[in-house]
């Protein structure tokens, strides 16, 4: 472990200043606002802001307030927050982010869970800080348990994730619950197309129904990422209004009748989020995972474990009501779900959107289990 410190060079943030000044806009068709991506008026308003408003270093010294470090495990980089409770009975907790946002994603839960927890943040491997080398959510898994038990010494750990983290944690309960003692998920995977609908449940088929609509309207991140990452890797290196716009489209999908900063905690945070990415150069090799992640399903390589792999790892789901309903049967065919709880508010980014609602959810649940016999 090597303790680290963000030091994005002066020149860096020069030239981003240049490149959203010499932006060159696109026109958009007449009352179409959001309905074919992102809206040119906020994006107009949001680089605005960004260019004249938006001051990075101070966002960089509230990074780096926190405990970072890095460590090889591998051969591979990991770069990962630890904040350790002054609490002896702290119970360790591991927090994954997902796509478009990165460890970041977590740092209002911090306050609210050190108290309970021992937190361990890393950045998944192609995001952000850590090495750009994108390994699927079942290596990533394997790497953040070696993380969790040998580099930092825990002999157990528990852990929760949404989004691309969904799967990495719903691995560590797979693969590792040897050591993992509990898990929580704000989401459950969503359908491959390789599911048996043979004894589904109707509202696990009325899932799948609302997924593929969802996806027809809203998934064309998804599509590209998934087949075509590096033609996408060219735009969002090389364009900070291009980053933007792509980051912002997928959070607007989501937002409900929220703005899209709200949706993420706040404009600032958003920006915060979209500089973690512009700096580190990541845009391209995050999504990339989205190729390696249906290369593995295809190959059987992530396949949904069945109930018996996970049964000896509890499993919370918090259901924030902006994402894609789904029953507790449906989170039953990956994990072990002793608890589903319908949230009375939130999104796809609750850590940053309602993180009160998160961390009130990990207190009451992961302690008992940590501590069940």
């Amino acid at each position: 472990m090597t303790p680290f410190k963000i030091k994005v060079p002066q020149s860096d943030l020069e030239d981003l200043r240049a490149r959203l000044h010499h932006t060159r806009w696109p026109d958009e068709a007449a009352g179409e606002g959001w309905s074919m991506g992102a809206d040119l008026d906020y994006m107009r308003e949001l680089i605005d802001y960004w260019r004249t408003q938006y001051d990075w270093r101070i966002h960089e010294a509230r990074l780096n307030a926190l405990p970072q470090y890095k460590t090889a495990i591998e051969g591979t980089t990991l770069h990962f927050v630890h904040v350790k409770s002054e609490n002896p009975n702290a119970v360790p907790l591991l927090l994954v982010h997902g796509w478009p946002d990165c460890f970041y994603r977590f740092h209002k839960m911090i306050p609210l869970l050190s108290d309970s927890f021992d937190l361990v943040i890393p950045s998944i491997p192609g995001f952000g800080f850590s090495d750009r080398r994108t390994k699927t959510p079942k290596q990533v898994a394997h790497l953040f348990a070696k993380l969790m038990t040998e580099t930092l010494g825990y002999e157990g750990f528990t852990a929760c994730g949404g989004d691309i983290g969904t799967g990495i944690v719903t691995m560590l309960s797979t693969h590792h619950s040897d050591v993992v003692k509990a898990i929580l998920l704000t989401d459950a995977g969503y359908p491959t197309g390789r599911e048996d609908t043979t004894e589904m449940s109707s509202a696990d088929r009325q899932f799948m129904l609302d997924t593929q609509a969802w996806i027809q309207s809203e998934g064309a991140y998804l599509k590209l990422q998934a087949t075509k990452p590096q033609t996408l890797a060219y735009s969002l290196n090389d364009s900070p209004v291009g980053l933007a716009s792509w980051i912002v489209s997928m959070i607007r999908s989501g937002a409900g009748d929220e703005t899209v900063d709200d949706a993420f905690g706040g404009r600032d945070e958003l920006l915060t989020n979209i500089m973690i990415y512009w700096l580190t150069e990541t845009a391209g090799s995050a999504a990339r995972m989205y190729r390696l992640i249906v290369m593995a399903n295809q190959a059987d390589e992530d396949r949904e474990p069945t109930i018996a792999a996970t049964r000896k790892v509890p499993a919370s789901i918090a259901l924030f009501p902006y994402e894609i309903q789904f029953p507790a049967s449906w989170a039953e065919r990956s994990v072990h779900v002793r608890s589903y709880n319908k949230m009375p508010r939130g999104g796809h980014f609750a850590a940053l959107e309602e993180p009160e609602l998160l961390a009130n959810e990990l207190i009451r649940f992961i302690p008992n289990w940590w501590n069940h016999k």
